[in-house]
């Protein structure tokens, strides 16, 4: 292949003109899969005659060709040609050297993304030399070639990271960490004066590939001694070292994201990291007692005190202004201090400072600064995005403090609650500037859910809220404003209550006028209190009754403007308070919210739209993917719900508003909008499911459905489900005038049954499926009969889990109730004796309670045996004729169950609609720990974080079993019980059993009087006597039907 001809197409890839652009890359792409193409980029990267952006474009070219076809699986996409060997082992014998010879960080990073897909293919076994090549690297005298040793360890870290029992990291470990800590020690020895960038991103590479080796486990090696006190000494050093101001940009974001402060970054993320996951005792799940707890012993006592001591000199340092710290090691740590508020040893270190540090830094952090003003100004959208939702800026210095605020109130409430808020106090009582205020204010905010709980505090909100609160309204710093209307929503949200009807009314005074106010943030956190104030006082309810017009239409122009998900919710709030108020105007309100939907989701769809071979595992981690736009048009959606529920005591508005909605439910799966799916779905599932019928309009949306399961989506049937149902359900008389849907619906249940690709719960929802058409369409699905019986004989044997077995043998049950012999025959026709071996697995369900637990499966089954009453004697094949008149006692069994699943059922409906929201004592129980004693503490999160260790350590037994050939079974206890399913509705649920079982019987005793005579004289006393009570039931409820009739 010639090297200029490839240099040319790759120069072109960046052309300005499209078209040269396209035409290059098609080329690329078409000479791709051949012998010695890999072995020529591989020569263009190195040729420093070429420029560095071609030769960066065929960098990036490498990195992609080596992620998707440097190995291919079994299953091969047509695009997918596998790099030649030749090729690869040229890769391996070429990549160390370029990286060492790299001419730009870019190039050296397509480089290392190469490297480390070869080395989670390749070695060990077939590239046993690199062990020995990375050490030759780390020894040269060579400063680059250092650097290219320390990034291929990184990438043999990396690729190894994830691995569960498996010893090549550990090895990887032993064999170079020595190697790299001794290097970084002698680089830190010395450091440079100047600008120089060779030893900080030498150290921060080091620091990184240790940090990405114990994001799993802590190798025996790194618990030793050996490798944790040198190790232990880097870091602390790292930490306390003072970089020279020439040796960083003066700009403060610059210098944030220089080499110096990255290995900083990684030093304090690293210490953190072994606190948490393997050095707390206190907060050690005990799954990882075995492996960690003499390490976590040890840590927490010869290391935790010093890494205290370390933090807080360094925090000092900073707050008195003699010392800079980036924003993340900020973070980081106070993610320190706050794992040391519960576990007692460490809590005893911290104890002393905590006032100091609340008061020096955290209500610093909660103040209005400077760059909070500067956001405010030029980003007001963002400004408000990151002070109300808690996980946009998660690893900030300000998010940090509040978590570290957070701890303290609630782990240790004894000791800190009331002198932090005596602190806040002491602020807004001495009246301090403005930016003070608004700290204290935050803080209350921030606490507002503990202060409601605290019984020797709540008591004094209603004067706290009108000494310091109400008067911020009228203040000339919009961000008093904002910050007066967060407090009071906070605290009313949580269960505050005015006692003072004028009190209550000079608060909704002023946040109503806070709506109309010149500044966006002001504005949001005025909708947000007023929906509060709203949801909770029938007097405000009543008050803003006249003006909710107007209140959705700027609750519509905010959303519109922001984007912001919480406003959704405040609309939904209003929306559910305001059914009635907003009936006249529900279409309209709806038709602003589908052209929002519409504007989200085509704008999500223009950022999820990029080249899918060019995205790789660590791609994905490491970016910063900007996903509000759909997490905004899912809010939206849900909003529409909330209408759609709110108008469905009206049809007529119900249906206009459906023809509103079909367009963007067609928008969203003609465009394949994935993760929207869940959100359309429920709307089509309340929309047919409240109207009972299925308009016109709706039904391509069936036909997308169907082609989106036979693509993109076959893993959506969850979703897909109720719809589908509603669709077969209430669209009766179109499916049996359409043949073509009745295949569709036939195929999704059989591709349910039979996709490698889905599982046993996609299964079940096949079966729902089928039995929806065999009640729904009864007499219109002869056709499909044998396929649904011999798709589900197939399963039979092979379901593992309950649910499958029940869903299965229903639908064997309900093809016996739409066709008897029909059902029977097709049985008989599948292989000997497959009749009898249904009837037998069909009669252990019926006699073990637990086997048909629901109220739909007794009455299921009821219902087939009384068809099969009817049942000509002819019609009954042989191998079943034996056992067959059992079908009256089978029948009495289920009636003797029937009465206490119908009771059963009730109580949950009664219980589910009495959802008790008298839950606060239980969490106060989450929000504060009154315990004067200084013990460790275990709350909530701690058993969160216990049970997925718990739960992570059997999965793994579970998976080296597998591996290791042996049987893995689960236990049948650990199978959750198959519950009542309360919005499921069938033609059965009109039936009554008792009536239906009294005509079969008669029928059966004027058809087949033999039949009869055996079946009723087999009962014993009890069961005929039972038979008696039975007959009674059904004489009782036919009376009871007769009048209404």
């Amino acid at each position: 292949m010639d090297p200029q001809t490839l240099t040319n197409l790759f120069s072109c890839t960046f052309s300005p003109d499209p078209n040269v652009q396209k035409r290059a890359e098609l080329e690329i792409r078409k000479l791709g899969g051949q012998e010695g193409m890999v072995t020529t980029v591989l020569q263009i990267i190195g040729n420093d005659s070429v420029d560095i952006a071609t030769r960066q474009a065929a960098a990036v070219y490498l990195k992609n060709r080596v992620y998707s076809s440097y190995f291919v699986d079994t299953v091969q996409r047509p695009d997918q040609v596998p790099i030649p060997v030749s090729d690869r082992n040229n890769l391996k014998a070429s990549v160390l050297p370029l990286i060492a010879a790299s001419p730009s960080r870019a190039i050296t990073v397509q480089l290392a993304g190469a490297l480390k897909n070869v080395v989670a293919r390749d070695f060990p076994e077939h590239w046993p030399t690199l062990v020995d090549e990375v050490k030759k690297l780390l020894a040269s005298s060579n400063v680059h070639e250092v650097h290219a040793g320390c990034v291929t360890i990184l990438e043999m870290v990396r690729a190894f990271r994830f691995r569960q029992n498996n010893d090549i990291l550990p090895k990887l470990v032993e064999e170079f960490f020595p190697t790299l800590v001794s290097i970084a020690t002698q680089a830190i020895a010395n450091v440079p004066a100047g600008p120089s960038q060779e030893v900080p991103t030498i150290l921060h590479l080091i620091l990184k590939t240790y940090s990405t080796s114990i994001i799993l486990q802590l190798s025996p090696h790194q618990q030793s001694s050996e490798s944790l006190v040198p190790w232990g000494s880097l870091l602390f050093r790292v930490v306390n070292l003072q970089v020279p101001k020439e040796a960083v940009p003066e700009d403060e974001d610059e210098r944030e994201r220089s080499e110096w402060w990255k290995a900083k970054k990684w030093a304090y993320k690293i210490l953190g990291r072994l606190f948490h996951r393997f050095g707390n005792p206190s907060q050690l799940p005990s799954s990882l007692q075995k492996d960690y707890g003499p390490f976590a012993q040890l840590f927490v006592t010869n290391y935790a005190p010093e890494i205290f001591k370390i933090y807080l000199q360094q925090i000092e340092l900073y707050v008195s202004g003699q010392a800079w710290l980036s924003k993340k090691c900020q973070y980081r740590i106070f993610t320190f201090f706050t794992e040391c508020v519960k576990p007692k040893s460490t809590w005893a270190l911290l104890k002393p400072h905590f006032e100091n540090l609340v008061s020096s830094y955290v209500f610093p952090q909660l103040s209005f600064t400077p760059a909070k003003q500067e956001q405010w100004d030029s980003d007001p959208v963002e400004f408000v995005r990151t002070t109300v939702d808690e996980f946009e800026a998660f690893d900030s210095p300000v998010s940090a403090a509040t978590s570290f605020l957070f701890s303290l109130a609630s782990n240790r409430t004894k000791t800190t609650f009331l002198p932090i808020l005596g602190f806040i106090n002491r602020v807004l009582q001495s009246k301090p500037a403005a930016p003070q205020r608004y700290g204290a204010l935050n803080m209350t905010a921030a606490l507002g859910p503990f202060i409601m709980r605290h019984p020797d505090v709540k008591g004094n909100m209603e004067q706290f809220l009108i000494q310091h609160v109400l008067p911020e309204f009228a203040a000339s710093e919009a961000y008093m404003r904002a910050v007066a209307c967060e407090v009071l929503g906070t605290v009313v949200k949580s269960g505050f209550k005015f006692s003072n009807e004028q009190h209550l009314h000079q608060h909704l005074t002023a946040v109503a006028a806070a709506i109309d106010d010149p500044e966006l943030p002001v504005r949001v956190h005025a909708c947000l209190a007023l929906t509060e104030l709203v949801t909770d006082s029938a007097s405000v309810k009543t008050a803003v009754a006249p003006q909710v017009g107007k209140v959705i239409q700027t609750l519509l122009k905010l959303s519109e403007e922001t984007d912001l998900d919480i406003l959704n919710h405040c609309m939904e709030s209003m929306v559910e308070t305001y059914q009635t108020e907003l009936l006249p105007v529900a279409a309209e309100l709806t038709a602003r919210l589908c052209e929002t939907y519409a504007r989200l989701a085509k704008e999500s769809q223009s950022a999820d739209e990029v080249d899918a071979s060019a995205i790789d595992l660590d791609a994905i981690m490491e970016a910063e993917n900007n996903e509000d736009k759909t997490f905004a048009a899912m809010g939206v959606a849900k909003t529409i719900s909330t209408v759609v529920n709110a108008v469905d005591s009206s049809p007529e508005i119900l249906a206009q508003i459906q023809e509103i909605i079909v367009p963007i439910v067609v928008l969203t799966l003609e465009n394949k909008l994935l993760d929207l799916l869940d959100n359309m779905y429920d709307l089509v599932d309340a929309l047919t499911y409240k109207l009972r019928s299925i308009s016109p309009s709706m039904w391509p949306v069936f036909e997308l459905t169907y082609k989106l399961f036979k693509s993109d989506a076959v893993d959506f049937l969850d979703e897909m489900l109720p719809s589908l149902d509603n669709f077969v359900s209430f669209g009766t008389d179109v499916f049996k005038a359409r043949p073509d849907y009745r295949q569709m619906v036939l195929d999704i249940y059989q591709t349910s049954i039979a996709s490698d690709h889905l599982g046993e719960n996609d299964a079940v929802n096949g079966c729902k499926l089928a039995e929806s058409m065999l009640l729904n369409l009864r007499g219109c699905i002869d056709d499909a009969l044998q396929a649904i019986i011999t798709t589900a004989l197939s399963v039979v044997d092979k379901a593992e889990t309950n649910a499958l077995r029940l869903a299965n043998l229903n639908v064997l049950v309900n093809a016996i109730l739409y066709n008897p012999a029909a059902a029977l025959h097709i049985m008989e026709q599948a292989g000997p004796g497959t009749a009898r071996s249904f009837f037998d697995k069909w009669f252990a369900a019926i006699n073990v309670e637990a086997r048909l637990p629901r109220v739909h499966d007794k009455k299921l089954s009821i219902m087939a045996l009384c068809a099969l009453m009817e049942i000509d004697p002819a019609n009954v094949p042989e191998s079943i004729k034996e056992g067959f008149y059992g079908i009256v006692s089978g029948a009495l069994k289920l009636f003797q169950e029937y009465p206490k699943a119908v009771q059963a059922r009730k109580e949950l409906e009664e219980a589910f609609q009495n959802d008790s929201d008298d839950e606060s004592d239980e969490e106060d129980g989450k929000f504060l720990n009154m315990n004067d004693e200084d013990d460790d503490v275990w709350d909530e999160d701690s058993a969160y974080v216990e049970m997925l260790a718990n739960e992570g350590a059997r999965l793994r037994e579970k998976s080296a079993k597998a591996a290791a050939g042996e049987e893995v079974s689960d236990d049948e206890d650990d199978e959750e019980d198959i519950e009542e399913e309360l919005g499921y509705i069938s033609p059965l649920d009109n039936v009554d059993p008792y009536i239906t079982f009294k005509q079969a019987l008669t029928s059966f005793q004027m058809k087949n009087a033999q039949g009869y005579q055996m079946a009723t004289t087999s009962l014993n006393p009890d069961q005929q006597t039972f038979l008696m009570e039975v007959m009674r039931i059904a004489e009782e409820h036919t009376a009871q039907v007769a009048p209404q009739s």
